[in-house]
């Protein structure tokens, strides 16, 4: 894929969920049954879509208003096991809804850095912190392939249905490596393909900015961020999740080819 093809692709992807972003009410998945990408959605259908992807009413219910817009395909926090004190950066951090979860677990003496190529995402999760009043959490704008976090700062990296929107996932891994410290370590939640997508499917610019036909299979995945210098690479396609799935693009049977998956590795320790 050519310099001006992964920029379009990162156009089409940032005016998605600009869009999300500007909407006044709460965002849908990208993939809700009935709710187009950017398609408003009342906080309600927010709270059911995260409640059906493993988050407890407890952590919905902690953040402020407006930073779940529903766009995720898991729950990272349950693998990152998060300690007080840690740093840890969210790649594509949309309105901050992880973030703030993150925060909550590393306490005051810990930072979390969020990372966003969408302005107005950046600017919502912004206001978001100002509101929950979050003095331990920044909002970063840049691309995820190129971090704006210095070399070895980082205990954890957690993403959420994010890395599969990169045109350039061996190099979001690379660059995720460089910031994480000797012994840091991934803890993400994302799509990944468990059957080749369909040529048209594939070349459908709705289906990837729905999460869709970006994805990546676990045997590309696991090469990627073993050529990245990672080290006990895991990663655990969940067949569950085809049942929320089916709803993204309903009648497409997108569900044979797909699934969320948890993905872990470590930076060694040299």
């Amino acid at each position: 894929m050519s310099v001006n093809e992964h920029d379009q692709i990162r156009r089409q992807v940032r005016d998605a969920y600009g869009a999300v972003a500007r909407a006044e009410s709460p965002a849908g998945s990208c993939c809700a049954p009935g709710a187009g990408c950017c398609t408003p959605a009342d906080k309600d259908v927010a709270e059911l879509l995260s409640g059906g992807i493993g988050y407890s009413a407890d952590e919905m219910a902690g953040v402020p208003e407006g930073a779940n817009l529903g766009l995720g395909c898991g729950n990272p926090q349950a693998i990152a096991a998060l300690k007080p004190g840690e740093t840890v950066l969210d790649l594509g951090s949309g309105a901050g809804f992880d973030a703030f979860l993150a925060a909550r677990q590393i306490g005051a003496n810990g930072a979390v850095i969020g990372v966003d190529m969408t302005p107005d995402m950046i600017s919502k999760a912004r206001a978001n912190a100002v509101k929950g009043g979050y003095a331990n959490v920044a909002f970063r704008l840049g691309e995820i392939e190129h971090l704006p976090v210095a070399d070895a700062t980082v205990d954890v990296i957690i993403s959420n249905c994010v890395i599969n929107l990169s045109p350039d996932k061996a190099q979001v891994f690379r660059d995720a490596f460089r910031v994480l410290k000797p012994g840091g370590r991934l803890a993400i939640s994302d799509i990944v393909t468990t059957a080749p997508l369909p040529s048209d499917m594939q070349q459908e610019v709705a289906l990837y900015t729905a999460c869709i036909a970006g994805a990546a299979s676990v045997d590309e995945l696991t090469a990627m961020l073993a050529a990245a210098g990672f080290a006990d690479i895991r990663i655990a396609p969940k067949d569950a999740s085809r049942e929320f799935i089916r709803q993204w693009v309903p009648g497409r049977g997108i569900e044979d080819y797909i699934a969320s998956a948890t993905i872990e590795a470590v930076k060694p320790v040299r």
